[in-house]
């Protein structure tokens, strides 16, 4: 029997997440293997055999030519240095000589391409990858937020810990986690409105907490569940929110936040509710909601939330 090998055929992997399928294709080999790794660390289920259409396609190119940006949309700079552009039913996002361009069809299409095979350990791919996926998971309600999530044991409500990276979000929630408390995710969940309640789960399912050899400050990565043998839960409804600073002193403070000094800091967390035009007023409809349902803290964070069960007492003392 001969055999021939295909090479004009992308090969594809399926992910559903919270009832939507995603069709992730590439052409390169070498690329759709490293995807698989990335997306081998995210919340989103495989599916071996898929017998629906998808909701989502994203496509990934390494070396195409790039398509060129339209002149007549709305241009404005992220934090993370690119450049992005809206409007027409379309988004594009210029990063780091790379290119995501998303159109709202059926299904959802994004299209990432990449100049040259990425470093499969470096930061380029798993940006890429997070902003092209999030971006289509917007378009069904799902709205991702730069926070750490866990579950208070007692009522099985969500603690959110919001703060940008570096604030401590990730070691707050894992002392919570080996103090019983179920986790949701240590840097991104996806918020989404079910029938006017916030619902929040987890995007990524390794935690990455920081460590310092020789002076060098790196991050340890690690599935909690499967290395400390702790709760995972994949979704919960937020009760409280936590905005999270590192303030460098033994004891920590807290101060209860109005709602809107709340929804100021969401905003802050949140861009892509103000950038991604399409669906700005369904994001911060949720983001209102989020504020209404919640009780919130600005919380200083010292080297006593490092004690054992210090930092479970005294979010339990909050509620």
């Amino acid at each position: 029997m001969q055999v021939t090998q295909v090479f004009n055929r992308p090969a594809s992997q399926a992910f559903s997440v919270a009832g939507r399928l995603l069709f992730i294709e590439s052409f390169n080999l070498q690329l759709r293997n490293s995807i698989e790794l990335l997306f081998a660390g995210w919340q989103l289920t495989p599916v071996p055999f898929a017998d629906k259409s998808p909701d989502i396609r994203i496509n990934f190119f390494c070396g195409d030519k790039q398509p060129d940006i339209p002149d007549n949309l709305n241009q404005f700079e992220i934090a993370a240095g690119g450049q992005c552009y809206t409007g027409d039913g379309e988004l594009y996002l210029a990063l780091r000589g790379a290119l995501i361009r998303l159109k709202e069809t059926s299904p959802v299409a994004a299209d990432v391409w990449i100049a040259d095979l990425p470093d499969p350990n470096g930061p380029l791919l798993p940006t890429l990858s997070s902003f092209a996926v999030c971006a289509a998971l917007r378009r069904f309600g799902m709205f991702d937020m730069h926070s750490a999530g866990v579950v208070e044991p007692r009522r099985g409500k969500g603690v959110l810990i919001v703060g940008p990276s570096g604030s401590g979000k990730s070691t707050l929630a894992l002392q919570l986690a080996i103090s019983g408390w179920a986790y949701l995710s240590d840097d991104e969940l996806l918020l989404s409105l079910v029938d006017g309640v916030v619902q929040a789960r987890g995007f990524r399912s390794f935690f990455a907490v920081r460590t310092y050899k020789e002076a060098a400050p790196l991050k340890h990565c690690f599935e909690p569940d499967v290395a400390m043998g702790l709760k995972r839960a994949s979704q919960a409804s937020p009760g409280m929110m936590l905005f999270v600073t590192l303030n460098g002193l033994e004891e920590s403070e807290v101060r209860k936040l109005t709602q809107a000094e709340s929804m100021m800091r969401l905003i802050r967390a949140c861009p892509w509710a103000s950038y991604d035009s399409s669906i700005s007023v369904a994001n911060f409809e949720v983001l209102t909601a989020l504020v209404r349902q919640t009780v919130a803290f600005e919380l200083f964070a010292g080297r006593d939330l490092l004690r054992p069960g210090y930092a479970a007492e005294l979010l339990t003392q909050l509620n």
